[in-house]
């Protein structure tokens, strides 16, 4: 094994460490205020439709042997970039998504006291709901082809199985270009970002960066960039994330940081990065 190769594998387990603390931050804030105020459940209930799609998708990538032929029949034989650390990133993602979206859909449960931002709004369920429907047309699209099963030239043509796994890496991809928004115009109006958590933005962040660093690496090593148009998910998702979490940067320490003055008392975990400003 090359030095690239030790480097990719050293950047996906750097991003899939940095992305999957990144779940935690928000769920303890939360369970040492008893509260979720300041924040809203959509950001956390998309999540885990984002999630339970980047999984399947990856999981297909990864180890059906049909998409993955597929995908060599259209892409000049290359293999996706997919990684097992993409795979155990997912999975983990669900998990932690539902756990924290626990903390709004059921308040009393963990002990918290109700807040506005428990209900989910309707934009966030009309995706949910749009998502689902576009990944079912896509399925029957599949499955009227007659060609769905084909692993030769007819796959670069055809509607295949390939296209149900874009269908639903591509509801991802939706999840990941909305899912920070209704947190943004709340910060927004309230003028302040008490409640969400920066440590889980700055973790967020870092794995962002590295997601791309790894998806560059790995396609220079096969010497051809359709290893990021193969698989655009991947590399969309970094650079999106990356984009969403400097608007948050600026907000928590620039715009909004008179008012977020106090954020230590809330949050332990930040409490010697406030001291260190």
């Amino acid at each position: 094994m090359g030095f690239l190769e030790l480097l990719s594998g050293f950047f996906g387990l750097a991003y899939f460490t940095a992305w999957s603390i990144s779940f935690y931050p928000q769920g303890i804030l939360n369970y040492r205020r008893k509260s979720t105020s300041g924040t809203v459940v959509d950001f956390h209930l998309i999540n885990i439709l984002g999630f339970t799609a980047y999984f399947a998708s990856n999981v297909a990538f990864y180890y059906s042997s049909v998409i993955r032929a597929q995908y060599a029949a259209r892409y000049k034989g290359l293999t996706p970039t997919a990684s097992f650390s993409d795979i155990t990133f997912a999975f983990h993602g669900i998990l932690a998504s539902v756990v924290t979206t626990s903390q709004y859909l059921f308040p009393r449960l963990w002990g918290f006291t109700p807040s506005l931002g428990n209900r989910p709004s309707r934009a966030i369920l009309g995706v949910i709901y749009c998502s689902l429907l576009f990944i079912a047309v896509v399925v029957t699209i599949v499955m009227a082809s007659p060609n769905h099963g084909s692993t030769d030239d007819l796959a670069v043509t055809s509607w295949v199985w390939l296209d149900v796994i874009y269908a639903v890496s591509y509801v991802k991809l939706v999840v990941t270009l909305i899912k920070y928004t209704p947190q943004v115009l709340f910060n927004y109006r309230n003028r302040s970002t008490k409640g969400w958590s920066i440590l889980m933005i700055l973790l967020d962040f870092s794995g962002g960066i590295l997601s791309i660093a790894q998806q560059g690496i790995d396609s220079y090593i096969q010497r051809d960039w359709s290893g990021i148009t193969g698989n655009p998910v991947k590399f969309a998702l970094g650079n999106v994330s990356i984009i969403y979490d400097l608007i948050f940067i600026v907000q928590h320490y620039v715009l909004y940081r008179d008012s977020n003055a106090k954020q230590n008392e809330y949050d332990p975990l930040l409490a010697s990065d406030e001291e260190r400003r």
